[in-house]
């Protein structure tokens, strides 16, 4: 239990140094911004409370608007992002498996699942973060054109990361 906890302490400050440090300010023309922090909130344990699933979220959109000074929409996206999670989880995830701490990676769920899984929430965050952000419906097709873009170029990042990290799920035959 100590190892996972500090294990996701040490996905946090990566991933959220590199969201600051290197992915803020790359993008095209304002359309394509990636956001590979939100897999700080899913490959959390699979067993965590909901309520500790929402503080985690909060404080994980919080922290990213301190450094874009985006006022609580990384939050409100986050906070969306954990309502899907708990959904999906609920209706993928056997009974048993959900009260496990493991992690749904792509070594422990598999590539369907998981990749079903990853391409889903991205595109419900980016879309309450886009329109939260814009807040109208007057530019629609760029507002959709910036969720596409982003969630392509995000998914591309995650799948990147997701395979350098890979570790297959390892089974003990008794």
């Amino acid at each position: 239990m100590g190892k996972i906890i500090i294990f996701n302490i040490i996905r946090f400050l990566v991933l959220l140094v590199v969201q600051v440090a290197v992915l803020k300010n790359i993008g095209y023309y304002n359309l394509a911004v990636a956001f590979p922090y939100i897999l700080i909130i899913l490959l959390l344990p699979i067993g965590l409370s909901n309520l500790t699933l929402f503080v985690l979220a909060f404080l994980t959109g919080l922290s990213i608007d301190a450094f874009y000074d985006s006022m609580g929409i990384h939050a409100a996206a986050c906070v969306a992002l954990v309502y899907f999670r708990i959904f999906f989880h609920k209706i993928t995830i056997e009974l048993d498996e959900q009260a496990s701490f493991n992690t749904p990676s792509w070594g422990n769920m598999g590539f369907k699942w998981y990749g079903t899984y990853i391409l889903l929430s991205i595109l419900i965050h980016h879309s309450v973060l886009f329109f939260v952000e814009i807040f109208s419906f007057h530019n629609i097709i760029q507002t959709l054109l910036s969720i596409a873009l982003s969630s392509m170029f995000t998914l591309i990042l995650i799948f990147v990361i997701s395979l350098l990290t890979y570790h297959k799920k390892s089974r003990v035959i008794t």
